[in-house]
């Protein structure tokens, strides 16, 4: 008999031990399965939420997310827009590979694989309530009932499992968490872990306060951030966007000032809105507005000064929706620790993007600067995941799927393009995460008006191309100018960077299979 070589028997001694304390982990995993709910809120900024900037408002309930559990500080999205961000969210997939590319010309194939399918078959029970903005009906899920695209603030609609309109009455942030809370206690099969996703309105243009909130930050004066009075130099794209808070927010859609002898673009928008409440709603706004309906067209401000109530009235407004979303997620919290499901549950906020509130001069999101490609992430973290505080690692909402999935034991397909979050969830720092992002915004023309445009975000600079009807490349260095007021491409001394990210450019663009490439080659 050959002798048997000592090498090879420690070998296989190792991968033994190997092999078992992964199958160990796997287990653990698996035996987690935790429940689920995410609690998506629309256009909803981190400089609107206290536990990441203090400068403007207190939202408690959110914070207490954040102080029990994680706060990711370096999160982002892929595509910032409402029907993209969501696609990207339930796929795992970029959206020139989900298919959801803009809210404009797309219709989400429902067909396709999705985090949601993935769970539901591996014993999970699914529902979503609220904003769907995908065009097609939801599938993957037991439960459903959302919001007819952008859905209204008051006395909403909702498509139904039964493919009907239900008119509900009341305000729509309260309804939505009513219906979560609702399928949480009497719909679904209490033996089964569930997932649930509380996708919000709120908090989105154009920024209907609850009428018990209308009084609220009234006295208060906000301060402009500091690029508020950017002119744009050396930025084409910015300067051609219109989302300017002086020049192209509506004075009646956007901040109310309805008179019938005033017209303005979207007035005949607003006035459905307004059609839409009750007499003792609409008293109550009345009653809030008309004084300073009345006074701002007798006081007829201009320049500065009208600039200036436009950035007031904007960020009350944003303020007051803000307050109704808090409350309503600590209603969610106070149900889970009540029913003794807190400890068994990942609570995920987040929003489909970020929002500008005044930086640049602006409001709504699309670019791929700072304030719209951030988005906020906290999470309330089951047992099992012991990672509290910060996380600082570049997460995108591609890899909120795979985390879920791994969570729940499935395994992640390979054809998902994010990462699982959960190592950084257990307190790791993997050595192999992901160093720079990839961003690639296609709705133009459309509303805003934001240039088509694809880059590449590592942790010190950003380097970004607008093409299609425009040929213009930025770079900025976010170290030295967090603020991007400075596009420094072409300039001397950024020659070897420039190359770099040109070279990651493609690589991800490769990776990721986005076919741009093919279209706009990139010279490095």
């Amino acid at each position: 008999m050959k002798s048997i070589d000592s090498n090879w028997l420690y070998a296989v001694a190792s991968f033994a031990v190997v092999g078992s304390l992964a199958s160990c982990q796997n287990t653990k995993r698996e035996a987690l399965r935790p429940n689920i709910i995410y609690i998506m809120t629309d256009d909803h900024t981190a400089q609107m939420m206290s536990c990441y900037d203090t400068r403007y408002i207190e939202t408690p309930n959110l914070d207490r997310i954040a102080r029990d559990g994680v706060r990711f500080t370096n999160s982002f999205v892929t595509n910032s827009l409402s029907g993209p961000s969501r696609a990207c969210m339930i796929t795992g997939k970029f959206s020139h590979k989900n298919g959801f590319t803009d809210n404009t010309t797309c219709r989400f194939d429902s067909s396709q694989q999705t985090m949601p399918k993935l769970l539901r078959q591996a014993g999970y029970q699914t529902a979503i309530v609220g904003k769907w903005h995908l065009e097609s009906l939801p599938t993957g899920f037991d439960f459903w009932e959302i919001l007819p695209g952008q859905g209204d603030y008051y006395n909403p609609d909702f498509i139904t499992q039964n493919n009907d309109t239900v008119r509900k009455h009341g305000y729509v942030t309260n309804i939505i968490t009513d219906e979560s809370l609702d399928w949480l206690q009497n719909k679904r099969d209490k033996s089964k872990p569930f997932c649930l996703f509380i996708h919000h309105k709120a908090i989105h243009r154009n920024w209907m306060a609850d009428t018990c909130n209308l009084t609220l930050y009234e006295d208060r004066e906000f301060p402009y951030p500091e690029t508020f009075n950017d002119t744009y130099e050396g930025r084409l794209a910015a300067a051609a966007q219109e989302m300017s808070i002086a020049k192209d927010m509506d004075l009646i859609y956007d901040l109310k000032m309805l008179r019938a002898d005033k017209d303005s673009r979207l007035k005949s928008l607003y006035e459905s809105f307004y059609g839409r409440m009750d007499s003792a709603q609409k008293a109550a706004w009345d009653n809030f507005y008309n004084p300073i309906i009345d006074k701002f067209y007798k006081d007829n401000l201009q320049g500065e000064e009208l600039v200036h109530w436009k950035y007031q009235r904007y960020m009350r407004d944003y303020a007051k929706t803000v307050k109704s979303l808090d409350d309503n997620v600590g209603r969610v919290l106070d149900y889970l620790e009540k029913e003794g499901l807190l400890d068994n549950t990942l609570v995920v906020y987040t929003s489909d993007q970020g929002f500008y509130m005044g930086e640049h001069g602006w409001f709504d999101k699309r670019f791929m600067y700072e304030e719209s490609m951030h988005t906020p992430l906290i999470m309330h973290l089951p047992k099992g995941l012991d990672k509290r505080g910060d996380i600082p690692q570049m997460v995108q909402n591609i890899d909120y799927a795979p985390t879920f999935l791994e969570l729940a034991g499935v395994t992640v397909p390979d054809d998902m393009q994010g990462e699982s979050l959960v190592p950084l969830l257990q307190g790791e720092s993997p050595a192999d995460w992901r160093t720079s992002m990839y961003y690639h915004f296609y709705e133009f023309p459309a509303e805003h008006m934001v240039k088509r445009h694809y880059g590449v975000r590592t942790d010190r600079y950003k380097l970004i191309h607008f093409y299609n009807d425009i040929d213009v490349w930025e770079l900025y260095d976010l170290k030295n100018d967090p603020c991007e007021m400075h596009n420094i491409y072409g300039q001397e001394g950024t020659e070897e960077i420039t190359r770099d990210l040109k070279k990651e450019l493609k690589r991800l663009q490769i990776q990721y299979d986005d076919p741009i490439l093919n279209e706009f080659p990139i010279n490095e």
